[in-house]
């Protein structure tokens, strides 16, 4: 594509050299750039990449999109100036990649908590409903059946954007795609048109890059005031800020909710660890999930396809079959009736949710023991309130290593541990290696005891100062069940 019309949805400050050049790709990455490519200079949170246009040039770069230009330009090479390359970045990735979102249906899937589980089950039900579909998720990414390992909730713009081009072009109907609050903020998604947006709910999380809860909710909101008319909005009226996110949109409104008037409702009538007998929308109906969050998350599912065209009677049918999306509520059992738990839960809100759940169904017949961490480099503040949380609704914590990155694994428990007093502290104990505090909590557990496993969920490995060391909480538990 020719670099002149690369640029037509960007206003250039300034252009300096031929921009009738043939551009072969399109990266922000000058490590990635090769022959008659186009280099995006991104001002990154941890690098910038102005510092990199020479080393871009020197590996074969045709052209520059920058928001400074070099002092010295190099003959042969277009550069062209414009005010902010990460809103650019998007526009540009869009049309290079041939505005994919114009061939298929994006809906984009935002908040704290069960983007994945919302994301993933629309991708599964549209599937079953013989439709070609695409997901963008943190767990995977999948075209149509076609798994696609990923590293971010949702990636930069130009993989985006190659990726959607991707399901278009193999003839993908709609996309689901899990938002996070960094991409909004990031401009990760400009360009892209979406056709649906669901809001599942928001409490504490990433305040480490937002600084503040107001921040983080409105680079939420931010996504639903950009919607377009013509496409939906379905928001969680249970949700103190569910009402927030729609405010300004000129989106068409829907609601779902377990407790308040709303466009789409339901209530648990019967709940055990194999799954819950419902009520959604004066239809019964049985479910392979547990707990109110996950009734909440079917809800969002239920109302999406509803709003995509489908009847209430066959999205009923197909959530029925539907089964928990990996490392979210998984249900492990031994042979000595103890009941092990993974889930993703990685903030208080979710460990709160989950440990609610447990404790609904043993109705005090058996022992809640949790095993959990909080991962480094990191928001710190929601560390002690995790521990906090983890001991009100426990009876027995151990508190370890998750995912300490560069931070040591003793300092961040120490900052759990900082939020218990002398009487929390009875019930907790910390172990810094997460097998051997699993392999305790299976020790410590009885028949009829549950052991909830939070904080990795799907996630196969351990980072630790840079390396992902292979670790896999579902791996761990079923070894030490068939030990006992």
């Amino acid at each position: 594509m020719k670099l002149e019309e690369l640029i037509q949805t960007i206003r250039p400050i300034r252009i300096e050299g031929t921009p009738s050049v043939e551009i072969t790709d399109v990266n922000i990455d000058s490590r990635q750039i090769r022959s008659g490519h186009l280099f995006i200079a991104v001002r990154g949170t941890q690098t910038d990449g102005h510092a990199y246009i020479a080393k871009a040039i020197e590996q074969g770069a045709a052209a520059i999109l920058c928001e400074t230009l070099p002092q010295d330009l190099v003959p042969g090479v277009c550069y062209i100036q414009i005010t902010d390359t990460e809103a650019a970045t998007g526009l540009v990735a869009t049309r290079f990649y041939g505005d994919p979102t114009s061939k298929l249906q994006l809906i984009g899937v935002t908040g704290t908590n069960g983007k994945t589980t919302v994301a993933t089950l629309l991708y599964k039900m549209f599937r079953k409903f013989g439709y070609k579909c695409g997901l963008c998720s943190t767990v995977c990414n999948y075209i149509d059946g076609k798994a696609l390992p990923t590293e971010h909730t949702t990636p930069d713009p130009i993989t985006l954007n190659r990726l959607l081009g991707r399901m278009a072009d193999e003839g993908c109907k709609y996309a689901f795609m899990e938002v996070s609050s960094h991409a909004i903020a990031q401009k990760r998604i400009a360009g892209l048109r979406f056709a649906g947006g669901i809001f599942t709910n928001l409490t504490r999380d990433h305040l480490d890059y937002h600084k503040t809860f107001a921040n983080y909710r409105d680079a939420k909101k931010a996504f639903f005031d950009q919607l377009p008319k013509g496409a939906f909005a379905l928001t969680n009226a249970d949700d103190k800020n569910g009402m927030v996110m729609v405010q300004n949109t000129q989106a068409d409104v829907r609601t779902y909710s377990l407790r308040s008037p709303a466009d789409y409702k339901a209530k648990i009538l019967e709940e055990s660890f194999e799954g819950m007998f419902l009520d959604i929308d004066r239809h019964e109906i049985g479910v392979q999930f547990i707990g109110r969050f996950n009734v909440s998350n079917l809800l969002a599912v239920y109302g999406a396809a509803i709003m995509l065209g489908k009847s209430a009677e066959d999205v009923l049918i197909v959530l029925s079959t539907l089964t928990p999306v990996n490392g979210r509520f998984e249900t492990i059992r031994s042979a000595t009736g103890v009941t092990a738990i993974i889930d993703y839960a990685h903030t208080p809100d979710a460990l709160v949710n989950v440990l609610t759940t447990i404790n609904e169904i043993l109705r005090g017949k058996g022992q809640a023991i949790t095993v959990c961490g909080a991962g480094g480099n990191r928001d710190k503040g929601k560390r002690p309130l995790m521990a906090q949380e983890a001991v009100n609704h426990s009876d027995k914590v151990i508190i370890t290593s998750d995912n300490p990155r560069f931070e040591e694994p003793q300092a961040i428990i120490n900052d759990m541990l900082a939020g218990l007093d002398k009487e929390q502290l009875k019930k907790a104990v910390a172990i810094t290696d997460r097998k051997e505090a699993i392999r305790t909590a299976c020790l410590l557990a009885q028949a009829g005891d549950v052991i909830l496993v939070a904080g990795k969920g799907h996630e196969n490995y351990q980072d630790i100062q840079g390396v992902k060391h292979p670790f896999d909480d579902h791996e761990v538990i079923k070894e030490f069940f068939e030990l006992r």
